[in-house]
């Protein structure tokens, strides 16, 4: 699976090792971060424990996590990853992205998003990316339509949140066909063009 460094105009996006916990811990002190989430870092140990269970899983072939640094000032503001990875039907998620809110409304998740999809659909040919949210995520669901994900529906009671919370997801997809358009409609967003529907 793709696990290279990716490097556009306001981010990188690096695999993530060991190495980059502090970083990570330091970038999630917000506990807005972590109101949708299915667990939440409020020590240095919670940390520790999800960078441990996200190379375990990418050990297993399952998850292919990245940590992304803003370029602007250097610093890392958050992670995302490849998981529910089906090489056999060319499909894949990206999720357990996480960002500062200092970087919300900026071209930073937008970039990680054109990265990302770039490579999935140009790189390995993949047929379907599928993203979902919490259906409570309002801010989350704009933001994926907003850059071309076509809401595919929900699944009720899906997941059980850190706080006990069940929660419905919605779930959204971009199919290879429609890459050519969502792939123009996300440059035209990082240059600051205006999207015609």
């Amino acid at each position: 699976m793709f696990d290279r460094v990716l490097e556009g105009t306001w981010v990188r996006l690096e695999p993530m090792t060991e190495e980059h916990v502090d970083g990570l811990y330091e970038a999630a002190q917000s506990s807005d971060i972590w109101a949708y989430m299915p667990r939440t870092i409020t020590t240095r140990a919670d940390m520790v424990s999800l960078v441990k269970d996200a190379l375990s899983a990418y050990a297993a072939g399952e998850e292919v996590p990245f940590v992304v640094t803003d370029k602007a000032t250097d610093t890392i503001v958050g992670s995302t990853r490849f998981l529910d990875i089906s090489e056999r039907n060319r499909q894949l998620e990206i999720g357990w992205t996480w960002l500062n809110p200092r970087v919300w409304r900026t071209p930073v998740n937008t970039e990680c998003k054109y990265l990302l999809l770039k490579v999935c659909f140009e790189d390995l040919k993949l047929l379907r990316v599928q993203i979902k949210t919490d259906a409570r995520n309002v801010r989350s669901q704009r933001a994926i339509e907003r850059i071309g994900g076509v809401r595919e529906g929900v699944l009720r009671k899906h997941r059980i949140l850190h706080d006990g919370y069940v929660r419905d997801s919605v779930y959204y997809s971009i199919l290879d066909d429609e890459w050519p358009q969502v792939k123009e409609r996300l440059e035209r967003l990082m240059n600051r063009q205006p999207v015609t529907e």
